[in-house]
């Protein structure tokens, strides 16, 4: 017999150390080289780890969001026989016993009954909806849990509802629930606390009469043949955004405090804040500057689904040059988004509804919707922030100027 230590490899862009967001192993547990073992959280994206050789799982770098420095011991395996040679500085095999050579036809015991192996994303998604992983069968390797069998179960919707047990009417509560902050939302907690600590918002809301661009917006849908995706509300707005960039390019820049400089961008990479079951995410529609209506609503369409499903690649969330950041439906009257850093810019936007109000002394309703941003008061001026929203304002307000040259 002898130990296989695995360590963190290098998980790319000069990551030099990486949280345990999730184990999908237990010491005592047998897996199979290949096996899914832990996911992995760096700044940039959840990286799912698998065993680099068959064995029994010995120990473990430690608890779920721990911090594991690169090139330390991560887990570490006992092996039969003697294991592929490991790559330089990830691994290395002791030898503790003389032992026997191994069978080349034996391999570990399959992993115990009622071990469920999944990706995180289908974890957190079974989480939100109380979903027992057990009772969903996986026609992966090894039984191995596919986004597919997942949303065959849901689609049955034969999973029982949680049971919840009220205490009697009246009674004291005297519960509490710990929640350790690990994973994406300690990155967020982290990242909103230094954005608001170290820049200065300026905040400012300003109210668009959309009624013209929900017109035009039912127009074009209504050309679409049935079954194509329809064009929403963001993708003008990114378009309208993109657009008055050109004449605000101080609102389209980041900030480098190592450097103390600011670097204003021409291409404008463009940040959609989306709400997913791990937490926020901001994948990042590049080069907008280069698209049309259809190519945009469809690439936002295409990096928001993967930042929901966990499919988005390292550089579809990192990039962008200034974010836009909406609560759809529940969108509320106004907000204060915070700064995505190294941006100097956001804007969010809050719900649209049909409201009363008077034009040429005549009370009229019209689609009204709120635009809420920030900036940062460093680098962006008071009337620099006003005036750019304003000029988003005129666009939103005449939507064919949106597409003028």
């Amino acid at each position: 017999m002898s130990e296989f230590i695995f360590k963190l490899p290098d998980l790319g862009e000069g990551t030099v150390e990486a949280e345990i967001a999730e184990w999908m192993v237990r010491v005592g547990d047998s897996v199979l080289e290949e096996d899914p073992i832990c996911a992995m959280l760096t700044d940039k994206a959840a990286v799912e780890l698998t065993a680099p050789v068959s064995g029994t799982v010995v120990s473990i770098a430690g608890a779920e969001g721990d911090m594991v420095t690169v090139g330390s011991p991560l887990i570490i395996f006992e092996t039969s026989g003697t294991a592929a040679a490991p790559a330089p500085g990830s691994e290395e095999q002791i030898d503790v016993g003389a032992g026997h050579a191994g069978d080349a036809s034996s391999s570990p015991s399959p992993a115990p009954a009622g071990k469920v192996t999944t990706s995180p994303s289908i974890r957190a998604h079974a989480r939100e909806a109380g979903i027992d992983l057990s009772l969903i069968h996986g026609s992966g390797p090894r039984g191995r849990m596919l986004k597919k069998d997942f949303e065959t179960f849901l689609a049955k919707g034969v999973h029982a509802a949680p049971v919840i047990t009220r205490p009697p009417s009246g009674a004291p509560k005297t519960a509490t629930t710990e929640i350790k902050v690990i994973g994406l939302r300690r990155k967020i907690a982290e990242r909103m606390a230094q954005s608001a600590s170290e820049i200065p918002h300026f905040t400012y809301v300003e109210e668009v009469d959309v009624t013209a661009l929900e017109s035009l917006r039912e127009h074009l849908n209504a050309q679409k043949k049935e079954g194509d995706p329809k064009l929403t509300p963001l993708a003008f707005i990114g378009m309208a955004v993109t657009r008055v960039l050109r004449d605000f390019p101080q609102c389209n820049a980041h900030y480098d405090p190592e450097r103390n400089v600011i670097i204003r961008f021409e291409a404008v990479h463009l940040g959609i804040a989306t709400q997913t079951n791990d937490g926020l995410k901001v994948p990042v529609v590049k080069h907008c500057e280069a698209r049309g209506l259809e190519n945009l609503a469809s690439e936002i369409r295409r990096v928001t689904t993967a930042a929901r499903d966990n499919t988005a690649m390292r550089d579809e969330l990192s990039g962008s040059t200034i974010t836009i950041t909406s609560l759809g439906k529940m969108g509320g009257i106004v907000s204060t988004p915070v700064i995505n850093q190294p941006e100097v810019g956001i804007i969010g936007v809050n719900k649209s509804v049909d409201r009363p109000v008077v034009i040429n002394g005549q009370v009229v309703v019209r689609r009204m919707m709120n635009l809420s941003s920030s900036f940062d008061h460093r680098f962006v001026d008071g009337y620099d922030g006003a005036a750019m929203i304003q000029a988003l304002k005129d666009l939103l307000e005449q939507p064919a100027t949106i597409f003028m040259p």
